[in-house]
């Protein structure tokens, strides 16, 4: 009994932290403040097809890769306030919105209301939430299986690590606080709850933790002296404009969003590194009492320089994959080697994948370090 309680138990508390998050998060900064300026009167409920009742569809005369068209379709609300209600309106079909329906599919709809009253519908997307539902119950399922009572922790840090970016970090963003800052927290609460979960709280994982903490942080600073040279405040990236919109109406701070994606980016591969190269040499001490302090950061750094050639490759490709569109749009653009070179978009993806590949890098020897000395301690 003993024993199950002294597993479960950080488990039960990580949840009971997740719940006073979510509650606490309300109170830092209430969400959904911003008004919807070109929707205000739509609505978005679930329908479902009864009828396609006329179409006209036909290849793109471009691509040829997609339909396009307009539908005539019969639909009836299954949700909201006009549950039940059946209207047929016009679902027209571009390249850009490509939602092509049949009867009996399941979809979203925007509906335009006026005075309590629906006066047209569109397609908004097709309902994937129970899709979605299915593959994260299968993930949750074999990490459970295979991984026993560690998987179900693995579940519980990655669950942990959510409600924080969600129901921590965006509020905190959001009521104005550095985004840095904010991003070291989520780095410092996330590295903990989870090594902690997986590997207890000792030698090997305090290990860990010192060694994701200082290559995080490494990778943050390399980040903000290269983007300051290379004049990169962050209001090159992405959705900027998007995001300059929000903090008109917040006090989001736009140009520190840079260097706390890299924080948050690292963090997983320089965890993953951290904990193996801790793992590894503890259980070389263990098995091999004699070997001397020398021998055992020998071994250590033979394992992690194994490790820096997979790691620091798994974050460059998941970088370019999350920016595979402009990587695309880039290579086909017809501009010069010296305007390529110098764009502020290629530039801010460079900087974010070398800066935590070198965080990868610094983490193997200081992970070393941290685990000879308790190792030789520990003797």
């Amino acid at each position: 009994m003993k024993r199950y309680l002294r597993e479960w138990w950080p488990i039960a508390v990580v949840l009971v932290v997740c719940a006073v998050m979510v509650w606490v998060s309300g109170l830092i900064f209430e969400g959904g403040y911003l008004p919807n300026r070109l929707n205000r009167d739509v609505q978005y409920y679930s329908a479902t097809v009864l009828d396609v009742v006329n179409e006209d569809l036909g290849p793109d005369n471009y691509t040829k890769e997609f339909t396009v068209g307009v539908q005539e379709i019969q639909v009836k609300l299954t949700d909201g306030p006009y549950k039940g209600e059946v209207h047929t309106f016009k679902n027209h079909i571009s390249r850009l919105y490509n939602t092509i329906v049949q009867k009996n599919t399941d979809i979203i709809v925007g509906t335009y209301i006026h005075e309590g009253e629906i006066l047209d519908l569109t397609v908004s997307s097709y309902q994937r939430h129970s899709v979605l539902g299915l593959l994260a119950l299968i993930f949750c399922a074999l990490v459970a299986w295979i991984g026993k009572l560690k998987g179900i922790k693995s579940l519980v840090s990655l669950f942990f690590t959510g409600v924080c970016v969600i129901y921590l970090m965006l509020p905190l963003l959001l009521s104005g606080m550095n985004p840095v800052l904010a991003a070291i927290l989520i780095v410092f609460l996330s590295t903990f709850v989870t090594l902690w979960l997986v590997a207890g709280l000792n030698k090997k994982s305090i290990t860990a933790m010192i060694g994701t903490l200082a290559g995080v942080l490494i990778a943050a600073l390399v980040a903000y002296v290269f983007s300051e040279l290379a004049h990169l405040s962050g209001g090159t990236m992405q959705d900027t404009e998007a995001l300059l919109y929000v903090s008109e109406t917040s006090h989001l701070q736009v140009k520190g969003l840079l260097l706390a994606g890299i924080l948050v980016a690292s963090l997983g591969a320089v965890m993953d590194v951290a904990m193996s190269i801790a793992s590894a040499m503890f259980e070389l001490s263990s098995v091999n009492e004699k070997l001397s302090s020398k021998e055992l950061i020998r071994s250590g750094m033979n394992v992690g320089t194994d490790m820096i050639g997979t790691m620091t490759n798994t974050l460059i490709l998941a970088l370019a994959g999350g920016s595979l569109s402009t990587v695309i749009l880039i290579y086909a653009a017809t501009i010069s080697p010296l305007q390529l070179i110098n764009l502020d978009v290629l530039g801010t993806e460079l900087i974010q994948g070398i800066a935590g590949s070198i965080g990868i890098v610094i983490t193997v020897p200081v992970t070393v370090l941290v685990a000879a000395f308790f190792c030789m301690k520990q003797k």
